[in-house]
């Protein structure tokens, strides 16, 4: 005996039928989405960043050219995350002794430095003016590209602000917080503000006018960061006529704990830092990018000369990450997740030091 099917072909087509109309709903609300995605933080495409390691999504400066940027000198998946809601109960301030003030700031004399072992190992392109440059562009490279002099109005007058307020560093004893997010928070007290208020602190010491612009641009919606602290640091060079050299602090990005990149200068261990440069090799107008280039160029040579190894190999990139605003601007990332944060304020004594000594 056989049991025949009756397949019927009004039901297939039912079938199929709605199968399409499922299929046009989710279309639509994904286009939805994607179209508002600048005000919506968790969207789609901002979980899949959260879910999928190695899917980041880089902010241009212009919401037409947003794009897919390849993940470029990175040995590691540069993942974003997302940060839950701040809680009313404020983390305690750090508690900062003398004696760990005072290291913040002291320079030893005559020291010696040692570059520390870590699981990504460096790598560079070029080699220009006793500075290892990663070039992730299709511009050549050349030393007579470099020897072009910069003349700064007030040199002595800079900006510091943070792209991506909220990235921070791994815990320890003296700077012991509640992260909103994996490596983030939103705690200025705890994060790379911290980092940049030390960096002004130094840089006032001798003689500098800083501004210090502490305003969170990547919370609640990290998307649109660049554009919220491009609008920003625009009005606050118009406020301050002069300023020439912008500083835009930020942690390496690689999530990843066991990975800190770290300098030992003198008995101290200190972060690591790195400058990224932006060109205008994605399509967008930089006519200072050489200009850029040629500064933390300048300045990392001089550390080197003082402190080899603070600096790791400069990056240059396609993107221009608003150093389109001024010949002087930069990205430094100083340290990464596995840093401490005591590591980080430790390195800016050095920074400003060799800055001093550049301007």
């Amino acid at each position: 005996m056989f049991n025949v099917a009756i397949i019927n072909i009004k039901d297939i087509w039912k079938s199929i039928l709605r199968l399409i109309l499922i299929l046009l709903v989710l279309v639509t609300i994904v286009t939805i989405i994607k179209t508002f995605k600048g005000d919506i933080p968790y969207s789609i495409l901002y979980c899949l960043d959260i879910s999928i390691p190695g899917i980041r999504q880089i902010d241009y400066e212009d919401e037409q050219t947003m794009l897919i940027e390849k993940i470029l000198s990175r040995e590691l998946p540069m993942p974003r995350y997302a940060l839950k809601e701040e809680t009313k109960d404020k983390t305690e301030p750090p508690k900062e002794t003398e004696e760990i003030k005072k290291a913040n700031t002291q320079i030893p004399e005559n020291v010696t430095t040692e570059v520390q072992e870590t699981n990504v190992p460096e790598s560079y392109t070029d080699a220009l003016q006793n500075v290892n440059i990663k070039n992730g562009t299709d511009f050549g490279l050349s030393e007579q590209m470099l020897t072009q002099a910069i003349e700064f109005s007030n040199p002595k007058q800079i900006l510091i602000y943070h792209t991506h307020t909220c990235e921070c560093y791994t815990q320890s004893e003296t700077y012991n917080f509640e992260m909103t997010g994996n490596y983030r928070t939103t705690d200025i007290n705890y994060n790379v503000v911290r980092v940049g208020e030390e960096l002004k602190k130094c840089l006032e010491k001798y003689g500098y006018t800083v501004v210090h612009d502490t305003t969170c641009y990547d919370y609640p919606a990290y998307t649109g960061s660049y554009e919220r602290s491009c609008e920003s640091v625009r009005q606050l060079l118009e406020a301050n006529p002069g300023t020439e050299i912008l500083f835009d602090i930020h942690r390496d990005a690689i999530g990843d704990s066991s990975y800190a990149p770290t300098v030992k200068i003198g008995d101290e261990y200190v972060s690591q830092l790195m400058f990224v440069i932006g060109s205008n090799g994605g399509g967008l107008e930089h006519p200072n990018w050489v200009q850029n280039l040629i500064t933390a160029v300048k300045i990392q040579k001089k550390a080197n000369e003082k402190y080899p190894g603070l600096f790791k190999p400069l990056i240059l990139r396609n993107s221009r990450y608003n150093q389109h605003l001024a010949k002087g601007a930069s990205i430094i990332e100083v340290g990464a997740t596995g840093n401490t944060l005591e590591q980080s304020i430790g390195s800016m004594k050095y920074l400003a030091d060799v800055i001093k000594e550049v301007f």
